[in-house]
């Protein structure tokens, strides 16, 4: 029964949310954008799967807001920056190295820049029907050095 259920969960870790082909992410990290609502621009530091679609993290003034496509535009300018491109990318196939499941294949969900250093959103826990309270937080930003590509 425990075969079984591993099983199961690697199918879920490794089912994209999105389905068959991934949407297209209209944003690249770190390309300035214009914000509708305040008539200003950003600089996009990020992007996550979340309910069903891409949100993007933009640092605005000081501080960082999540928005849709809908409340932004691309200028296509990208930012020049000292820091690396992000190791892996949306949709990439990654071993956690510290995972205590049996399963530790999971596929990165979201790119996040965080303080000057990459971070990767990968799913934690598999749902549950009715949540506890208290329970595990779903998805958690990891850093480069805990995951490790797989290669296919």
């Amino acid at each position: 029964m425990t075969c079984i259920i591993s099983e199961l969960e690697k199918c879920w870790y490794l089912s994209p949310p999105w389905g068959k082909q991934m949407p297209p992410i209209q944003i690249d990290l770190s390309e300035r954008v214009y914000i509708k609502a305040t008539r200003t621009f950003g600089y996009c530091c990020g992007v996550v799967w979340q309910d069903d679609q891409w949100i993007y993290s933009v640092l605005s003034e000081h501080s960082i807001v999540q928005m849709t496509k809908y409340q932004i535009l691309g200028t296509g300018k990208i930012q020049s920056v000292s820091l690396d491109k992000p190791e892996f990318a949306v949709g990439d196939r990654v071993l956690l190295r510290f995972s205590s499941h049996a399963t530790k294949q999971r596929l990165v969900l979201g790119v996040v820049l965080v303080n000057g250093s990459w971070f990767y959103v990968v799913e934690m826990v598999s749902p549950t029907l009715s949540p506890a309270l208290g329970s595990p937080i779903r998805f958690a930003l990891v850093s480069e050095k805990d995951l490790v590509q797989v290669h296919l």
